[in-house]
């Protein structure tokens, strides 16, 4: 397929149900975007801009058709502290910093490193969204009418029940419709998507954040625009990699950072908030028919037109069927299967989804709670390596010379079983190391070598490598010592 057939693909291979799925994406964004502007502690025109900015730029630029980005709890909650302390105006210019260090990161490629995210991690980090999605629907179910949870029922009763009748139209925005027609007519008591804040009546307007351009001002900025540019692109690394596994198509990891930069860059220079990836409206997306780029386009869109143009008819949308919708986001983004397969997977992996969803969820911050997850999933592939390694030996008829074979991987979580393997008191001519069966990863592994070496040398014995593979041998070339002058003296200090 050539890129023109791509592009055209992308963009209009599936029009009506982008459409209609950016509507439905639009309306579950607005009371999000307010959320996470009081999160942060701004208007909630910032929060809603970003989320237009940001969905329509991505649409043009992400690695990713058919994923949502827009502003958001995982970058909103790394500014509170800077807008307490300096402003808004600080919060832009962060939001700019953070688009350009995601640029960076795109074009040095480090999209490629989610080749050593694990599946459990990705497990950890679906179920703990999960778990975040549905918690942050509990303040709208507590301390409220009745009646908000025969609506948020009636909801979810449409939502699941209406695609037997169709699914011409997404059944999250029937339950929008719905839900809101039969509070009007017959005028209950609920909370409404007004009652979270005023929606802004104009557009989004360029302007410079009014802040000085000294060193003093970057060293105040850096650290959360690095913070925000790191969860960002975590996080939605994380989400391309969700959505690439439920439209099984694939996804630009690198792309995908450049453009969420580009889109966070803009947004700071319109007065909107940093943002990103988002799961749960995502998950929307593509449940309710978004596939293209068309379905981010028009949530932008459509989002923009909803509270700039029908700002009263969006203000009056009660919040049981947005909670409704996004209880169905928890419940389809949450992986069941996950808990069956805590009986028949590995422990460790186990330990692994478990570690990183009790992370995430009592830290609020699933960049946290994956940096803990990749981390012991690197312990425990280094255990489980380190366990797959022997040394055998065997001694020449005349008893003078001893011959090791290794076998297995040599690096530092192997390296001391390695050393121990030896018997440098043997009184020996010729000691013969056999490494064709083994290969010798880094510093450490070239240190237990050279350690065996030496003490063979320092015993009187004559020692031989043989098998090096090329890989390990032009680790050893570089790195060695045991044939560098007063190498054997070196032994002192270790």
């Amino acid at each position: 397929m050539n890129s023109f057939e791509t592009l055209r693909q992308e963009w209009f291979g599936n029009v009506r149900g982008d459409l209609l799925a950016g509507i439905v994406v639009a309306l579950a964004l607005i009371p999000e975007a307010i959320a996470f502007s009081i999160i942060a502690g701004v208007d909630p025109k910032v929060g809603l801009y970003a989320s237009f900015s940001i969905a329509v730029l991505i649409a043009f630029l992400g690695g990713r058709p058919g994923m949502i980005s827009a502003a958001t709890a995982a970058t909103a909650v790394l500014m509170i502290t800077l807008v307490r302390d300096h402003g808004l105006d600080y919060l832009l210019a962060a939001t700019v910093l953070a688009g350009l260090l995601q640029i960076a990161a795109g074009f040095l490629r480090l999209g490629n490193a989610m080749q050593f995210v694990s599946k459990s991690v990705m497990t950890g980090f679906v179920n703990a969204l999960a778990i975040l999605i549905f918690m942050a629907q509990i303040p709208e179910l507590v301390g409220v009418p009745g009646m908000t949870y025969v609506m948020v029922a009636a909801g979810l009763a449409i939502i699941y029940l209406f695609p037997r009748i169709t699914t011409a139209i997404p059944s999250p925005l029937v339950a929008i419709v719905v839900l809101t027609a039969v509070s009007m007519t017959f005028g209950m008591d609920l909370r409404i998507v007004g009652d979270m804040g005023a929606l802004p009546d104009t557009l989004p307007v360029f302007l410079i954040p009014n802040i000085p351009l000294t060193l003093e001002t970057l060293m105040i900025v850096l650290p959360y625009s690095a913070a925000v540019a790191v969860v960002g692109l975590l996080e939605s690394l994380m989400t391309a990699q969700i959505v690439d596994e439920l439209t099984d198509t694939p996804s630009d990891k690198n792309r995908e950072c450049v453009g969420q930069g580009v889109a966070n860059t803009v947004t700071g220079f319109f007065g909107g908030m940093a943002g990103c990836a988002m799961i749960g409206q995502s998950v929307i997306n593509v449940k309710s028919g978004g596939r293209g780029r068309l379905s981010c386009f028009a949530a932008g869109v459509f989002l923009l037109f909803l509270i700039v143009v029908l700002g009263d008819w969006v203000r009056i949308i009660p919040m049981a069927a947005l909670v409704a919708i996004m209880i169905m986001v928890a419940i389809g983004t949450f992986s069941w299967g996950s808990i069956r397969n805590l009986r028949d997977h590995p422990r460790r992996s186990s330990i692994v989804m478990l570690a990183t969803v009790v992370t995430v969820v009592w830290t609020h911050n699933l960049a946290i709670g994956v940096v803990i997850g990749v981390m012991l999933s690197g312990v425990f592939f280094a255990w489980k390596v380190a366990q797959i390694f022997r040394v055998a030996s065997s001694l020449s008829a005349d008893g003078r010379t001893r011959t090791y074979r290794v076998e297995g991987q040599v690096f530092f979580a192997s390296s001391e079983r390695f050393a121990s393997a030896f018997d440098f008191k043997e009184p020996l001519d010729r000691v013969v190391i056999d490494v064709s069966g083994a290969h010798i990863w880094d510093l450490s592994g070239v240190a237990a070598l050279d350690r065996a070496i030496l003490k063979f040398r320092r015993e009187g014995a004559e020692v031989e490598i043989l098998g090096l593979n090329e890989a390990s041998a032009t680790l050893v070339d570089k790195l060695a010592i045991h044939d560098r002058p007063g190498a054997i003296d070196s032994l002192a200090g270790h």
